[in-house]
């Protein structure tokens, strides 16, 4: 049965997904080559799997919801300040990529349509794995980071064009000049149907019912899934790419005030997918189709690993930024996208290229992502070889934005407050008032209006919640939450960092369970107000004084 055979190819994929991640750890090795390794396991060296109905529906299935979760991360407003850097950069990259990418081909030998699809390829970079990677070193927002995903966005919009392009393509029906024409306006008129149901959507339904979902602590990510799937079944009525349809459901999501809180949630969610779909790369790579062109694969990878960061280091150079902040920036964009493996499957399913051009891709991002998946980590070091090998000598930086290069603010010495009912609202405004740092958590974004403290939404079940607010390094963290569960783990989070806390006591039958994990200070509500409430009573003359 299919679906014996689902479950079984996919317990393999995350058994070797988990055994390679947990040997790579142990040499350093990003745990995205990691799963790429898995994959050439169990397929071409093994044979342990080979590319059935049930490993493309988990391929599928991966890239779909893996693309969901890259369009969560590409949020406007994080962005805006280097939009016009990442308007010039991501479209000067292409364009000079696909020119100079498609010369290169035509000089290697390859025929004009494996040359148009290569070098389409070569153009777009991975923002699955830049995120990634980013996100592991802490530099998402960085200046250079910021940057990236600008970028990653311009080219990701860019992406979705050729992508409608090529659906239009096969699409028609009729190999003439009127079919294809038929085809292309068929797909184009379905992109922009869809667009414009994104943008009535994100500005006129979705917000108030995902407003109210974000207060529950399990439901906003259950209604995004729904989302998600909403659009795919649009886009797949249309006649379009799925993936084009749940990479835009992300990116309408991900202009609401709930977005950082919604990708926390998703965060172990898309580590998953980035597993299933690594490894299934790996699995579904055709040594034997690409065997014959590995040689014409190695030029190709430089090209993209030297090539493709210095377009990004003239480019951005050029427009002001400090050498550093380039350099740092070009080396994100030395792989090749998640897009190009989406690109060259569809021109193989419409009959425009064969396997052994796939197969080249294949290889090619491989080489790429893994090589730079090093590059990205080790930034630093190699920024500090290169300038001592003077070889940023070529290019002219400038000096923009300066400060904006220094690690961001980290929170220190500061109160941590979580949960904002009355009591929580209270604690937070008087310690504000008193000239302390205060950080006010909730997960209900309502509750957290009004208040003259910083705000952060978010659950603190999730350890990502926890370092965003600088756990490490707070002065006190106080509960207000009468949610036993939530309360016990804050104190032993607290506890096994050495930071002191102060939890509500909302209950006699809590107080034990709160003293065995030593925590500082117990809150007892109730017995505050009856010696308010007595005092008040003497004050009136009711009780004897």
């Amino acid at each position: 049965m299919l679906y014996d055979e689902y479950l079984y190819d996919l317990g393999l994929i995350l058994i070797a997904g988990v055994a390679f991640a947990w040997l790579a750890a142990r040499i350093r090795m990003p745990s995205i080559v990691a799963y790429i390794l898995a994959g050439l396991f169990l397929g071409p060296l093994t044979g342990a799997l080979s590319m059935t109905d049930s490993i493309h529906l988990i391929s599928e299935v991966g890239i779909a919801l893996l693309l969901f979760l890259v369009g969560l991360e590409l949020s406007f407003d994080k962005i805006r300040d280097v939009g016009p850097v990442a308007l010039v950069a991501g479209i000067g990259q292409v364009v000079f990529t696909a020119v100079i990418g498609f010369g290169f081909c035509l000089l290697m030998g390859f025929d004009l349509m494996p040359a148009v699809f290569l070098a389409t390829g070569l153009t777009f970079s991975s923002t699955v794995v830049v995120v990634k990677l980013l996100d592991q070193k802490k530099e998402l927002n960085s200046l250079y980071g910021r940057i990236a995903v600008g970028i990653f966005l311009v080219q990701d919009l860019v992406v979705v064009i050729v992508l409608t392009f090529l659906a239009g393509l096969g699409r028609g029906e009729e190999v003439s000049l009127q079919g294809i024409a038929g085809g292309i306006g068929w797909a184009f008129g379905g992109m922009l149907a869809l667009l414009a149901a994104m943008v009535v959507a994100s500005r006129y339904l979705l917000s108030r019912p995902f407003s109210w979902a974000a207060r529950q602590p399990d439901m906003l990510l259950i209604w995004s899934l729904c989302w998600c799937f909403i659009v795919v079944a649009a886009a797949y009525a249309l006649e379009l790419s799925v993936e084009i349809g749940a990479f835009l459901a992300g990116i309408s999501l991900a202009q609401f005030p709930f977005s950082d809180d919604l990708r926390r949630r998703v965060h172990p969610l898309m580590n998953f997918f980035l597993a299933v779909f690594f490894v299934s790369l790996g699995i579904r790579m055709e040594f034997s189709a690409a065997g014959g062109q590995i040689l014409a694969a190695l030029p190709l990878a430089l090209f993209v690993l030297i090539g493709n960061p210095f377009i990004f280091m003239v480019i951005i150079s050029r427009m002001g930024y400090s050498e550093k902040t380039a350099f740092k920036t070009s080396v994100t964009v030395a792989q090749i996208s998640e897009f190009s493996f989406v690109f060259a499957a569809m021109g193989v399913s419409t009959g425009l290229i064969d396997e052994v051009t796939l197969g080249i891709t294949s290889l090619v991002g491989i080489l790429t992502i893994g090589i730079s998946s090093y590059m990205i980590l080790y930034s630093d070091p190699l920024y500090a070889f290169c300038r001592k090998a003077r070889l940023l000598r070529l290019f002219r930086a400038g000096d923009k934005d300066p400060k904006e290069e220094r690690p961001p603010r980290r929170r220190a010495d500061h109160v941590i407050v979580v949960g904002m009912n009355a009591m929580g609202r209270a604690i937070a405004q008087r310690l504000h008032e008193a000239g302390r740092t205060v950080l006010a958590i909730d997960v209900d974004p309502s509750k957290l209006l009004g208040l003259d403290c910083e705000t952060m939404l978010g659950n603190v079940e999730y350890l990502s919640v926890l370092e965003e607010a600088g756990l490490d390094s707070a002065r006190l963290v106080v509960s207000a939450l009468q949610i036993e569960d939530t309360n016990h783990l804050l104190a032993y989070q607290c506890r096994s960092r050495g930071i002191p806390c102060a939890i509500h006591a909302f209950d006699i039958s809590v107080i034990n369970d709160l003293v065995d994990l030593d925590v500082n200070y117990l809150i007892f509500p109730r017995v505050e107000g009856l010696k308010l409430q007595n005092e008040a009573l003497k004050e009136m003359g009711v009780l004897p004084t």
